[in-house]
């Protein structure tokens, strides 16, 4: 039985869905005119001072230091903050929360999953991240169709979504339930596919259920030995190759959790869009990827929070290991001019908290507007939304944000968006 406190906080949260849901409505129909202190064109790096955004339906109409006031228009002067594209997370997981990761599909039922995708999705967008890949459902199946169907049809308030439904992984692969007695049959936190067959089988039913992409585990378990990730690939080249074909031939791509050698050579042989996580890249995995502008997602986030947050001392200690080892492989892929998109593995810890990998890859070497260009111009590519999301400029979509302060100045300002706009609907003022 539910204790008091429980219903009331049940109650409270699903008052808050209410009230943001409610502004999941069509955009206005008058004009709106932004107007901030300061206003970030992305592209150049240039700051205008002051800078005003002219908004009309769902899309931007006009950007500058002063645009056009048409009759009618709602002004929202913003004072002293800065203007500048919605965020984009390219990895997420809507359908995890804080505390042990396998238990949840176990604990949980998909329905209750489903409600925790939900609120998450409203947490992220109100943290100013208006446009996200969520990197598998984690057991949940293609639960995240209907998740990202009803933020599209403004049932629900989130980010723009790429979804992938649930990894793909072999038996007794990185997701497979290992650790639990084998005659519960736990469920894994992934599909079942051992070659290239049964990929593409895979592949097709996901892409039928709704997915946009495809995320495939190349690597794991991981280990350090004698200051060294080693981390077994589950797929070979020819394989991954299939899949990004077949991916390919309904114009859709393929995403793989990979951090080390050789699984992160074969994916970037295969021609995959994104290696997330990229603990351990070769020289010649690093040459391809330039060459073929495949993007790294380093994830910083989640692996200072397990190191931060361990489940044993011994735990504790070889996640910070493996940290130092990211830090001073990341510094690498910086000086081999990897490209890089953004993306915090947000679910094991709590979501809208995640503009933290922004703070963390300024931290490891990166500038800040190399971090924004990753984050909004990168991450619009990858997303498959070029074009239409990263900058201010006339026809993008409508989505934006203000944050106090200078972010090229201090990135951790993005830690506090003030302002939330998305498809000329303001979410957050």
């Amino acid at each position: 039985m539910p204790t008091r406190p429980s219903i009331l906080l049940s109650l409270l949260s699903l008052t808050l869905v209410a009230n943001a849901a409610a502004q999941s409505q069509p955009a206005p129909a008058h004009p709106i005119v932004l107007h901030a202190a300061r206003l970030l064109d992305v592209k150049s790096g240039r700051m205008l001072k002051p800078g005003e955004v002219l908004i009309q339906g769902e899309h931007i109409a006009e950007v500058g230091t002063s645009v056009n006031h048409p009759a009618g228009a709602e002004v929202i002067d913003l004072g002293d903050r800065t203007l500048l594209p919605g965020l984009i997370d390219a990895h997420i997981h809507l359908f995890l929360h804080s505390g042990a990761e396998d238990l949840q599909t176990v604990q949980e039922s998909v329905p209750q999953r489903t409600i925790t995708a939900t609120l998450a999705a409203r947490d992220d967008l109100m943290a100013g991240f208006t446009a996200e890949r969520d990197m598998g459902t984690e057991g949940a199946g293609s639960a995240d169709t209907a998740v990202r169907d009803a933020i599209d049809q403004g049932r629900i308030p989130g980010p723009r979504l790429r979804i992938s439904g649930n990894a793909i992984n072999i038996l007794g692969g990185h997701e497979d339930a290992i650790g639990y007695n084998p005659e519960q049959r736990v469920l894994p936190n992934a599909n079942y596919a051992n070659n290239a067959d049964e990929l593409i089988a895979v592949m097709r039913q996901q892409f039928k259920e709704g997915a946009d992409f495809i995320k495939i585990y190349e690597t794991g378990a991981d280990s350090v030995q004698n200051g060294k990730l080693t981390t077994p690939y589950q797929y070979t080249e020819p394989q991954l190759e299939a899949a990004v074909k077949e991916a390919a031939r309904l114009g859709r791509r393929v995403a793989v959790h990979a951090t080390g050698e050789p699984g992160t050579l074969f994916a970037a042989q295969a021609g995959v869009a994104s290696i997330d996580h990229a603990d351990q890249l070769s020289d010649e995995t690093m040459r391809l990827m330039k060459q073929k502008q495949i993007f790294a997602v380093p994830t910083f986030t989640i692996f200072e929070y397990f190191a931060e947050h361990p489940a044993t001392p011994q735990q504790g200690a070889r996640q910070h290991q493996m940290l130092e080892i990211k830090i001073n492989e990341f510094k690498k892929q910086i000086a081999a001019a990897v490209p890089m998109a953004v993306g915090s593995d947000v679910g094991p810890f709590p979501h809208g908290t995640q503009a933290r990998e922004f703070v963390l890859m300024v931290k490891y070497g990166l500038s800040p507007l190399a971090v924004l260009q990753a984050d909004l111009l990168n991450g619009a590519k990858l997303l498959g939304w070029d074009g239409q999301i990263g900058s201010l400029e006339s026809g993008y979509f409508a989505d934006l944000i203000a944050v106090p302060g200078d972010p090229l100045q201090d990135i951790g300002v993005l830690q506090n968006v003030g302002f939330v706009m998305k498809s000329g609907v303001v979410y957050k003022k």
